[in-house]
């Protein structure tokens, strides 16, 4: 075989060897990404159904300083945590209570939002919301399905009030509006701007008691909720963090968080209150 023949398959040979090489060294990671969209101002689907809010363009946002693609795996909320432990994606990224027995089976990352819950309830009541106070009253409860408030309610009410589980808050405010449940149990920054702002919401007032669903070992200043992880991927919440601190600490996260939230939504931001328009 002449000698410019074989150099010329040569070569051909090597740009096929190159081109062939490309996709598996310009394949990005990808990570799935978990969220219930139903979850405003935080989360949710807009008119064009694409999924919005803090936590989704957050969750961007930290995907692009990992250097990851995003794909998010919208479901109910009750549904997020057994599907992330079964593998069905590997972030759950709204935000969720670090209970004791949350934290057996997941790893938590650093807190996003500060947003403890609180009781909202008929702007006329006048009695406690403890088990005698309402004791007689017939209250109907609401909260949501998988919530860390489950458990508090049963303790603190016992059977003095029915307690009704919803998939998410905006099922629930319907009902009370509507007079088919008297009072919820409910993340206080959602219900301040996504209820009790909106027509209907002045028949309703909230409690003064915020309450912490976590450990109660946390201390008060630390307290928050956060995004997670199985426990097979400590790697992984460790990048995620790195970008997180990141993202908060150079304002980037105020700036997401006034595109759909008037007040701060973590006691951090209080260093970008002049850094952001």
């Amino acid at each position: 075989m002449p000698a410019d023949r074989i150099a010329r398959l040569r070569a051909v040979a090597l740009s096929l060897a190159l081109v062939a090489g490309l996709p598996l060294a310009a394949q990005a990671e990808t990570l799935k990404l978990g969220n219930e969209g139903v979850y405003p101002p935080f989360s949710m689907v807009d008119a064009a159904g694409n999924l919005t809010g803090v936590e989704p363009d957050l969750a961007r946002e930290m995907c692009k300083r990992m250097a990851v693609e995003c794909e998010f795996v919208v479901m109910d909320f009750k549904a997020l945590i057994p599907s992330m432990l079964q593998g069905k994606f590997d972030v759950l990224v709204s935000q969720v209570t670090p209970t004791p027995e949350r934290k057996e089976k997941m790893l938590f990352g650093t807190r996003i939002v500060a947003n403890p819950n609180v009781f909202i309830m008929p702007a006329d009541a006048d009695y406690p919301f403890t088990r005698e106070g309402v004791a007689g009253k017939g209250l109907k409860i609401a909260t949501q399905r998988g919530g860390a408030g489950i458990k508090l309610l049963q303790e603190r009410f016992g059977d003095s009030v029915e307690i009704v589980l919803y998939d998410n808050p905006d099922q629930f405010h319907l009902d009370m509006l509507a007079g088919r449940v008297h009072a919820s149990f409910e993340a206080k920054i959602n219900s301040s701007v996504d209820f009790l702002t909106k027509a209907g919401g002045e028949k309703f007032k909230m409690g003064t008691e915020d309450f912490w669903l976590g450990e109660d070992s946390v201390p008060e200043a630390e307290r928050g909720l956060s995004w997670v992880v199985r426990k097979d991927s400590p790697e992984l919440l460790a990048r995620m963090d790195v970008a997180l601190k990141e993202i908060i600490a150079d304002c980037t996260y105020t700036a997401i968080r006034k595109k759909y939230l008037e007040i701060e939504a973590l006691p951090e931001e209080a260093a970008c209150a002049d850094k952001t328009n």
